[in-house]
């Protein structure tokens, strides 16, 4: 359940299959820029290895390391996908 002081976490495909879940809550008392965030990603699962090889999408929109997290966000992790 998603509050004002958390964000949803949804992660997808081989993201899912490193960490054991698709989906958690993290507390997120105020504003973070996406870089900020995802250095947290990496500490909360090293099992993921680099975060730089994955994109991220807040509220169902792709986003940049840039662009702000907030409170009550929807926060989506994946690794790029490639078609031929």
């Amino acid at each position: 359940m998603v509050t004002g002081k958390t964000i949803n976490v949804l992660y997808f495909a081989q993201v899912a299959e490193q960490i054991g879940t698709r989906q958690e809550s993290w507390n997120l008392p105020a504003p973070m820029p996406a870089h900020e965030w995802m250095t947290q990603l990496q500490k909360r699962h090293p099992e993921l290895g680099p975060s730089g090889r994955l994109q991220i999408a807040i509220n169902q929109q792709h986003a940049t390391l840039d662009d702000i997290i907030r409170p009550g966000d929807e926060v989506a992790i994946f690794e790029p996908v490639t078609g031929g």
